[in-house]
């Protein structure tokens, strides 16, 4: 692709994104949600390089499930990330009372007490229903602040609207550059702070290796390292729709720091808890999962990178 079709291509992209939010977040709630019901099963029957990788992950994670039944899946997961979609285009529009009536989470009193402590805490989730939705309930019904990492995207401008739009939720973002960001992130933590984490999917190519439904796959250090070197409690979170307008969740108890072995060892353990964690939640609500891309080691490039 040459660069001038590159730049087309990332403007267009970027319009878009900046159609969505300015036009999505004007319709009505339920003509908002029939939309991109429709535009999910228009994306679905074309069966596009997206939904197949979908299906493929899917069949990992429901590995006797019949072809018609993972067609099934991921005609439902495509609906769900069409909803996150739908809804993150509305969110800056939600009042508090309405965020906190789009979500009912569970085991609040492990975050709540988690802070209390002053050590600080990082939540980390998969790619599990809507998370901007629950970091705008921590903000807004919780009232704590805190700090996430952001993917860097092209063209920039993408990156900046998406930065925008979730420093306008009320949350500190960071962008995905190495010890820069760990660094801002171990302050944070060390002050008593909260940070989230999106942690299933690594995005350095160096990441933990960890057994997910039964392959390797790798996910981020960064969790258990920041644990480790501040003290923090690590929680998962797990997210996932019930067929309501509400997003359900649940807060996870913290993971258990191991005393021996060394730090190579022991991020690898947290990790694997955090991955079991996620497991489990990703199981109990597979339609909700929005893996598009890419996971476990055999389905990467020889390079093992993903693609």
């Amino acid at each position: 692709m040459s660069a001038g079709t590159s730049d087309l291509k990332g403007r267009l992209t970027d319009g878009l994104y900046g159609l969505g939010w300015g036009a999505v977040k004007r319709l009505p709630e339920p003509t908002a949600a029939r939309l991109f019901r429709t535009i999910a099963d228009q994306v679905w029957k074309r069966r596009g390089k997206s939904v197949l990788r979908l299906e493929s992950n899917l069949a990992r994670v429901v590995p006797d499930a019949s072809p018609e039944r993972l067609a099934e899946l991921s005609r439902a997961g495509m609906r769900s990330y069409m909803r996150y979609w739908m809804e993150s285009f509305r969110l800056p529009t939600w009042s508090p009372e309405r965020i906190k009536a789009g979500i009912d989470v569970a085991d609040v009193h492990h975050l709540t007490e988690g802070l209390d402590a002053g050590n600080g805490v990082i939540i980390a989730l998969p790619h599990l229903a809507n998370w901007d939705l629950a970091g705008a309930w921590v903000t807004t019904d919780l009232k704590v602040p805190f700090t996430t990492v952001a993917e860097r995207l092209e063209p920039a401008t993408l990156y900046d609207r998406f930065v925008a739009y979730r420093e306008g939720l009320g949350m500190e973002v960071l962008p995905h550059s190495g010890g820069a960001a760990f660094g801002t992130l171990a302050r944070r933590l060390r002050a008593g702070g909260l940070i989230c984490l999106v942690a299933d999917r690594d995005l350095s190519a160096s990441g933990v290796e960890v057994s997910f439904f039964g392959a390797t796959a790798r996910m981020p250090a960064g969790p258990a390292l920041l644990a480790q070197q501040t003290g923090a409690l690590l929680m998962p979170v797990t997210l996932w729709y019930d067929g309501t307008s509400v997003m359900r969740g649940r807060i996870h108890p913290a993971v258990g720091m191991p005393q021996e072995g060394t730090r190579a060892e022991r991020t690898s353990a947290m990790t694997q808890a955090l991955a079991d964690a996620f497991a489990g939640g990703i199981a109990e609500h597979p339609e909700d999962w929005h893996m598009l891309q890419r996971l476990w080691l055999d389905d990467l490039d020889p390079r093992g990178e993903p693609t």
